[in-house]
């Protein structure tokens, strides 16, 4: 009977040891911008690209929960939905997404932006606002439906990029 005691401990702590082994990597991303159910879609489609993720949005919170095996997954799970058009925080963690979009410090005339999730009016009304809070910015023309935008004026380029990161949308500057 002991014997039988002590193996079912042994069973039970290697059971939890190997548990650990193996534990998951989870990350929530703050400010991304979900406004409607395509928003939703999206990060949704996005995150299906990497095998091994499983991934939660909060379209009220504007956060998305990705979870995978490991730290490595869930970076690709980031830079997937970045892809998408869509950006977040993940600040305070040992996360990060990406700056990739190409943008320099300084005052420019125009700036085509490519690569952002605009999948309704909703979406658009918030790019235009983001743009429209960067002094100098005189006018854009993104529409809804399209991933691709010019902006124009007498503004920092990098600027008008860091609004729409903060506004929840991902872009890349076309070159």
């Amino acid at each position: 009977m002991q014997a039988a005691k002590l193996f079912a401990l042994a069973v039970g702590a290697l059971f939890a040891l190997g548990g650990a082994a193996r534990a998951d990597s989870t990350v929530e991303v703050k400010n991304v911008h979900l406004c409607c159910g395509a928003c939703v879609s999206g990060v949704a489609k996005a995150l299906k690209t990497v095998d091994g993720v499983t991934g939660k949005c909060d379209q009220k919170a504007k956060t998305v929960t990705i979870t995978a095996k490991d730290d490595e997954t869930v970076q690709k799970a980031i830079d997937a939905i970045v892809t998408a058009g869509f950006h977040g925080d993940v600040s305070g963690t040992k996360f990060k997404v990406t700056d990739d979009s190409g943008a320099s410090a300084g005052k420019v005339k125009t700036l085509t932006l490519t690569g952002v999730h605009n999948c309704c009016g909703q979406c658009n009304t918030a790019i235009k606002k983001a743009v429209a809070s960067v002094p100098g910015a005189a006018a854009d023309g993104a529409k809804a439906k399209t991933d691709s935008f010019e902006v124009t004026g007498d503004f920092d380029g990098a600027a008008v990029v860091k609004a729409l990161n903060t506004a929840g949308f991902h872009v890349k500057v076309k070159k």
